[in-house]
């Protein structure tokens, strides 16, 4: 259940306290005042409120008592639960209107916060679902099946992961998240799990419509989530390390770079990390990759002149000690780009 703090219910009646000409007295569920005009008040218990809450029903003082003012005390009530009380110091008839008012602006406000707590937690509870997901190894635990079942997920199905970077969802996009179990990682990077092999093709399509900038990476059709999840996130290291002029990768189809982009197969320093400062010779070793170490079509592609295109090579030569003209050393310096990103 959710509680006022005393902040909190000091805010309210300083804002209500604006434009309503009485003052206001805000108890929470056991009668001890929070908020009030009179701030010597708080922390002292509201006898009205006391009895409010105990008959759930407004309770009218009618004269100025020792401890208490005459005026109307009413339950805030939230679902079947007496949350609080409002107190509002006057003529009963006079204030009553204003009880109602302010009665129901704190409930909203507790029934908003109920909603982004509730919102919260299950968003804390699917990240910790999805963390225990991606690290499981061996057979499914019924618990762990029975939880999966909750986000439309079974467990007894080979399945295949779809990593999302740069997915900013539309209203078209939108409904993907609505049709296939999905997790967001970080603000713009999604998993999506797909357990019918035929969906693949025509999802990948849709979620690129309109989306210029996302890049889809797909693992294998898996017994193991957390095994089609490496694929597909080792997969997208390829794509972000060479950036060919593709939006989507299979993990199938580029097996054998995944595997070159973790192997330890040198204790030197990365040849790529010294191309990091220098953005035109790091796009123009990639460019030249997928170009197929082509002169003519890397400098068309970078728009740029051939005598421009082989000064770069050469910089990039000087740089890292590999000469990407040479077909070897230009072997290295792609292992050494995939290192950066595996």
């Amino acid at each position: 259940m959710f509680q006022l703090s005393e902040r909190q219910a000091q805010e309210i009646v300083d804002k209500m306290m604006m434009d309503i000409p009485y003052n206001i007295n805000i108890m929470n569920e056991k009668g001890i005042i929070i908020g009030s005009g009179t701030k010597e008040r708080v922390g002292t218990i509201h006898q009205g409120a006391v009895k409010a809450l105990s008959i759930g029903k407004m309770v009218e003082v009618w004269k100025d008592g020792r401890y208490e003012k005459k005026g109307t005390n009413e339950p805030i009530v939230i679902g079947d639960t007496r949350v609080g009380v409002i107190g509002i110091s006057g003529n009963p008839d006079e204030v009553r209107p204003f009880c109602n008012i302010v009665r129901t602006t704190v409930s909203l406000l507790i029934e908003q916060r109920n909603t982004l707590e509730d919102i919260a937690s299950e968003v804390n509870r699917k990240k910790a679902f999805l963390e225990m997901l991606l690290d499981h190894h061996g057979a499914y635990t019924q618990k762990l099946k029975k939880e999966a079942a909750a986000y439309h997920i079974d467990l007894a199905l080979k399945t295949t992961i779809l990593y999302l970077r740069n997915f900013t969802p539309a209203e078209a996009q939108a409904k993907i998240l609505l049709q296939y179990p999905s997790f967001r990682l970080e603000d713009n990077t999604w998993l999506l799990v797909v357990q019918n092999p035929d969906d693949c093709g025509p999802l990948i399509q849709q979620i690129l419509q309109h989306q210029p900038d996302v890049r889809v990476a797909a693992g294998k059709h898996e017994a193991s989530i957390a095994e089609s999840y490496r694929q597909a996130k080792s997969a997208m290291g390829i794509l972000l390390a060479l950036r060919p002029p593709v939006q989507t990768i299979y993990f199938a189809e580029n097996e054998f770079l995944v595997k070159l982009s973790q192997a330890d197969l040198t204790k030197d320093q990365n040849a790529a990390v010294k191309l990091e400062d220098t953005a035109d010779l790091l796009e123009t070793l990639r460019v030249f990759i997928n170009h197929n170490c082509s002169v003519s079509h890397t400098s068309d592609a970078l728009n740029i002149h051939r005598n421009t295109l082989q000064y770069r090579l050469k910089r990039i030569h000087t740089l890292t000690g590999k000469d990407p003209r040479n077909l070897l050393e230009l072997y290295e310096l792609t292992y050494s780009l995939l290192a950066l990103y595996k």
